[in-house]
């Protein structure tokens, strides 16, 4: 009996190693990383159904800014930013009489905006998001259902003069779901402000800059990027497409994060954590038919031909003359704000940044993204870093 059963066990042992073969055999193409350099960041928050990446993307970045500079590890709070950036961003709406957008989304200057002119507070401060609401995260539906009409008959009001009160109404559907933002609180013991506990964080407001690159503004010079998110129209310092991807290899290395801005709506941008520039009609080359045979597929099959080819996907080599004109065409959108804090490689010697999303712990990494060099070069829109990250050879450049 003991023989039999040993002999059945060596098989099934056989047979399992044979699965395990055949499973490897399946997925060879799935990228190995190796961590080449890698920042600390603080733990992956879920920004759930809102439209606040830029919100959860920026304060993460300022949290791995405190870390680098001080050692210490915060939590800050996303509905302090939200609360605040709302309601400035409804006064410009109503003061443009409408003529201009008001809408969940916002940019890394916002937070920054905030953290300078308003201060900030720890997350325990406000309460949880969602939890005003019978939530346990965001679920922003409802809420601005309730104030977006609100915003808008105020901006297309008849009036010939209009009362501050709108405001205070405005405050009371901002404060119902988000939270009061605190005039004063108890951290760790002692009591701040807003702006006093902002301060206290060690970092200085002045030290950030964005980076962009485009044609249609001269090089070495600052503009306004023009996407309607991008409402308080901050200044990005425009560099060729090189040497914007020179000054995230040279922050990372030397120990610092990115707060980037960009497009994933690619087919190259997986929910499983990674993103390839993909070279479609080289891809589909290898599924052995055309390109308008790619093009009429569905974004399932699209996905699995990517999920097969793995770290082989074919990969576009991103040019300056196809960012401008994926710019120019609506291609190239500003829909996504994630933390790039490392690089790494994959079993074959293609290099990638190691993403911070804010979707909670989803993909094959945890809420991790792996992103090629390639995607970042072709899908950015814009991005901030401490200036101090940038290389001296550009910073004189651009007179910082």
């Amino acid at each position: 009996m003991k023989k039999l059963l040993s002999l059945a066990l060596l098989a099934l042992i056989a047979a399992g190693a044979h699965a395990a073969g055949k499973k490897d055999s399946v997925n060879s193409n799935k990228p190995v990383f190796t961590v080449v350099k890698q920042n600390p960041i603080t733990s992956i928050k879920d920004q759930n159904r809102s439209g606040t990446c830029w919100d959860y993307s920026t304060l993460s970045y300022f949290e791995s800014e405190i870390l680098k500079k001080t050692g210490k590890t915060y939590d800050l709070c996303e509905s302090f930013v939200a609360n605040k950036t709302y309601m400035d961003r409804a006064v410009q709406f109503v003061r443009l009489h409408g003529d201009c957008q008001f809408a969940q989304g916002g940019s890394a200057y916002d937070v920054h905006y905030v953290l300078q002119h308003y201060g900030i507070c720890p997350e325990d401060a406000m309460p949880f998001p969602g939890s005003l609401y019978g939530d346990s995260l965001n679920n922003f539906s409802e809420f601005f259902a309730v104030m977006s009409p609100y915003v808008n008959g105020i901006a297309n009001s008849k009036s010939k003069k209009l009362s501050t009160q709108w405001k205070v109404g405005l405050q009371g559907i901002l404060d119902a779901y988000l939270g009061k933002c605190p005039e004063e609180f108890t951290y760790e013991g002692k009591k701040y402000t807003p702006k006093t506990f902002a301060a206290s964080l060690g970092l200085d407001w002045n030290d950030y800059v964005s980076i962009t690159s485009y044609t249609h503004h001269p090089f070495y010079s600052a503009f306004a990027v023009e996407v309607q998110d991008n409402w308080r129209n901050p200044l990005s310092y425009n560099v060729p497409i090189d040497e914007m991807v020179e000054i995230i290899d040279n922050a990372i290395m030397n120990g610092y994060t990115v707060a980037w801005g960009g497009d994933v709506s690619s087919d190259g941008f997986t929910r499983k954590g990674v993103a390839y520039a993909i070279d479609a009609k080289k891809t589909q080359s290898m599924q052995g038919s055309d390109m308008a045979h790619w093009l009429k597929l569905t974004a399932a099959k699209k996905k699995n031909i990517i999920d097969s080819l793995g770290c082989k996907v074919p990969e576009i080599v991103p040019t300056q003359e196809q960012r401008q004109k994926d710019f120019d065409s609506w291609e190239l959108t500003d829909d996504h704000g994630m933390l790039i804090f490392g690089i790494a490689k994959d079993q074959n010697g293609k290099e990638y940044y190691m993403v911070k999303n804010s979707w909670g712990e989803t993909g094959d990494y945890k809420g991790i993204w792996y992103m090629t060099k390639n995607f970042i070069a072709a899908y950015t829109m814009d991005y901030t870093v401490n200036k101090n990250a940038i290389p001296k050879k550009i910073r004189k450049k651009l007179g910082l």
